[in-house]
């Protein structure tokens, strides 16, 4: 099997990867790093996106095609700018791309766009998802065919910004020692545009069964979350952020409350860590990005992938960074 290290693409910058099994291929949904020297700050300003490229790749030995511009921020009228990472869910016929970016007011919401293709070009909605808000869209399909969506982000991500259910701009710092924040989930429409209630904080438990702390910075949700299922389990995985892990959380609902089980992967170079799990043709991998094509710049990333393995019990094998490179 080719274990693929080197980045997916060269010609663009790309990072925080949804990969999905389409039509036979794996189709690869990141964001679009702009190479700019703006400032880099807690808030993100770094991450000036505008743009989505989707990639698709039609087995593990043969390169990766980037299928050019899908989707453009001056053709969604409600955006103002930084369009982050997407996701995409096929339903009823057709593709659904969500994506996280700024508002007229500066305020993070979720968009989505259709395409009646994989790798688009895609449509936006005139509106962005009523009800949401934050970054880091990802999309679950259930075998029962009811879709849910969960996201969130810290700091830059506004997440914290939203504990009182409306967006308050300068909210109370989280106590240390106060349950964490967790990502939000909601159901899918059927026609997969709109939410269908109010999004529901997602509890993670340590191994005692207490929530995981918001001092616990190597195990605390930070952004990125991917759900995926695994002999009937569901598994929540995401970036802790600050420590720079990729860790995961199982449960027996799509809504949790989730376990905490451990990492998934250690720090890579560059600041964020954001991925996705996904199986094809029997064998499971892991989707990542780090900053290596661009020699350590933070919002200059590249997506790679490489095999993912569990043990007997379900538990994923830990992957070193060293290992991957």
């Amino acid at each position: 099997m080719a274990q693929q290290q080197k980045p997916l693409v060269t010609n663009i910058f790309t990072a925080d990867p949804s990969a999905h099994v389409f039509n036979g291929k794996i189709y690869v949904y990141p964001s679009h790093d702009l190479a700019h020297e703006g400032e880099d700050n807690d808030e993100g300003d770094e991450y000036q996106m505008e743009d989505y490229h989707i990639l698709s790749i039609d087995n593990l030995d043969a390169e990766c095609v980037d299928n050019g511009e899908a989707l453009h921020m001056r053709d969604i009228s409600w955006v103002s700018k930084q369009m982050w990472a997407p996701d995409c869910a096929f339903k009823n016929g057709k593709y659904y791309l969500y994506f996280p970016a700024r508002d007229k007011d500066g305020i993070f919401r979720l968009g989505v766009a259709v395409s009646d293709k994989p790798e688009g070009p895609f449509k936006a909605e005139d509106n962005y998802i009523e009800g949401s808000f934050s970054i880091d869209p990802a999309v679950l399909v259930d075998d029962d065919g009811q879709s849910y969506i969960y996201f969130g982000g810290l700091w830059g991500g506004q997440l914290e910004k939203w504990q009182t259910g409306k967006f308050v701009a300068d909210p109370a710092e989280i106590p240390a020692d106060a349950a964490a924040l967790g990502p939000r989930v909601a159901k899918l429409s059927d026609d997969m545009l709109h939410i269908t209630e109010t999004p529901m904080q997602i509890t993670i438990l340590d191994e005692n069964g207490e929530p995981i702390k918001a001092g616990d910075e190597d195990r605390r949700y930070f952004e990125g979350p991917w759900m995926h299922k695994y002999n009937g389990k569901y598994y929540l995985s995401y970036s802790t952020g600050t420590t720079h892990y990729i860790v995961y959380a199982t449960s027996d609902s799509p809504k949790g409350p989730f376990t905490y089980q451990g990492r998934i992967l250690e720090p890579v170079i560059g600041w964020t860590t954001h991925h996705s799990i996904v199986e094809w043709n029997g064998k499971w991998y892991l989707f990542y990005h780090d900053s290596s094509l661009s020699g350590g710049i933070n919002h200059r990333r590249c997506v790679k992938f490489r095999e993912l393995k569990y043990d007997a019990d379900g538990k994923i094998i830990p992957m070193q960074y060293d290992d991957l490179v």
